[in-house]
């Protein structure tokens, strides 16, 4: 698809094709990025983690401080590099030296109060006294759309004037709404593209008055090089698979019954499923031998279930760490994997029919629908036409990074994969330092 402002910024580049590792979603995916290492390595292993000791479930609120080894900013920090990094959900307390990601205050009433952390801790007041409030709604949820980019967009272009940071890292998630949710290749997924590479071009004239003056020309006339990064492809799915009505109906994940609706029972259960897109980490009592096992049987050869992994065989994705599951669930191509456990949608928890990211124990891409008749999220899985996460096997699933400097990537037609990323960053930052 022609995206004039993009093309234009990478005139003079050159494109590879970039593979995710399995998982293909966003925090490990990004965690790849910034390392150079695996989620056996770093402890990544899901937009989420289930804590055993605690029988906690963490989605969506994790520190920087569970990325187990250091990332670019550290790296970079004894050349001088100056960075800064603007809305990538492990960024909260990181090394870089300029940070900007929503941070609501979950008030006592369970409301909340739009924030945002940044770094300098003041920042937030002057990005809120220009901007207004980071447009949360638009962020996650039925509405969902280009405003919370835009408002990433604007934020990043005022701090790189006040800062001037040698390397900005920017989060743009507007591609992953439409394609998710009516698919990648509906006309709501197409006009995306057409409108973040409008929000592309206000970035690229923002950064350019930024730098402009301040830093060396590079042969193209521009003091800038860019780095574009797809992070993963949404293939369509037309398939839902429910891991842990599975479990239920084998009498090994437990319900506890409050005012007349079923909540998922850690502590009673022999095992039950974090789901993530594609896949999901089944979490087992006491991680016991023989409930692994009757894991591994039921889901082998399910519809939509391509791989199961227990023990060892997680170590073929770099999955054999101590976060993961017991099992590992890897969806078909088409297929995805919601969480939910009851049969009777009348006793679905009361979260289930709300924008709520943090008590659901797993990913809900339903949440960018909305139902009328109940002004809520609606409970019908198969509305999800899009998803991503398993392991790249074809094209479909091969994204794309773009480099408007010819010497950061490879020559066509070499892949990149994501662990890449972390090394044409430090050396093209440190590159930059020394001249």
């Amino acid at each position: 698809m022609v995206m004039p402002n993009l093309q234009e910024l990478m005139q003079d580049g050159r494109t590879a094709a970039l593979a995710a590792s399995f998982p293909a979603v966003t925090w490990p995916v990004q965690a790849n990025m910034l390392t150079g290492e695996l989620p056996a390595a770093h402890g990544v292993i899901s937009n989420g983690f289930y804590w055993r000791q605690t029988e906690q479930v963490e989605m969506w609120t994790a520190g920087n401080d569970k990325i187990e080894r250091p990332q670019v900013w550290d790296i970079m920090r004894s050349s001088g590099v100056t960075t800064a990094v603007w809305f990538p959900m492990l960024s909260k307390g990181c090394g870089a030296d300029y940070i900007c990601m929503p941070a609501p205050v979950h008030n006592p009433d369970g409301s909340e109060s739009m924030w945002c952390y940044t770094r300098p801790k003041e920042l937030y007041g002057e990005l809120l006294a220009t901007l207004g409030h980071f447009p949360l709604q638009h962020f996650w949820g039925p509405l969902a759309g280009i405003a919370s980019t835009d408002w990433i967009v604007d934020s990043a272009v005022m701090a790189a004037i006040k800062y001037r940071p040698d390397f900005f890292m920017l989060y743009l998630p507007h591609l992953d709404y439409a394609a998710q949710k009516l698919g990648p290749d509906s006309d709501a997924a197409r006009r995306a593209v057409v409108e973040l590479d409008q929000t592309l071009g206000r970035l690229a004239a923002g950064m350019r008055e930024a730098y402009d003056g301040h830093q060396q020309q590079y042969p193209d006339g521009s003091p800038l090089r860019w780095l574009v990064a797809s992070e993963y492809v949404i293939t369509p799915v037309d398939h839902v698979s429910y891991p842990n009505r599975e479990l239920r109906d084998w009498g090994m994940l437990q319900v506890a019954t409050r005012d007349g609706r079923e909540y998922l029972d850690f502590n009673a259960s022999q095992a039950w499923s974090l789901v993530d897109h594609q896949l999901s980490h089944v979490f087992c009592s006491d991680s016991d031998a023989s409930v692994i096992e009757r894991v591994v049987a039921g889901f082998s050869g399910r519809e939509g279930i391509a791989e199961v992994l227990a023990g060892a065989d997680r170590g073929k994705y770099a999955m054999d760490h101590p976060r993961s599951g017991d099992v590992i669930l890897i969806s078909q191509p088409n297929s995805w994997q919601a969480y939910y456990w009851w049969h009777d949608d009348a006793l679905a928890p009361e979260f289930a029919t709300t924008v709520d990211i943090h008590r659901k124990p797993g990913y809900d891409p339903v949440e960018l629908h909305f139902d009328p008749a109940t002004r809520g999220i609606p409970l019908d899985a198969t509305l999800i036409k899009g998803s991503h996460g398993a392991p790249v096997a074809s094209s479909a699933q091969t994204g794309v990074v773009l480099s408007s400097d010819p010497q950061l990537l490879p020559p066509s037609p070499a892949q990149v994969r994501d662990v890449d990323i972390a090394g044409i960053i430090v050396r093209a930052c440190t590159t930059l330092i020394s001249e």
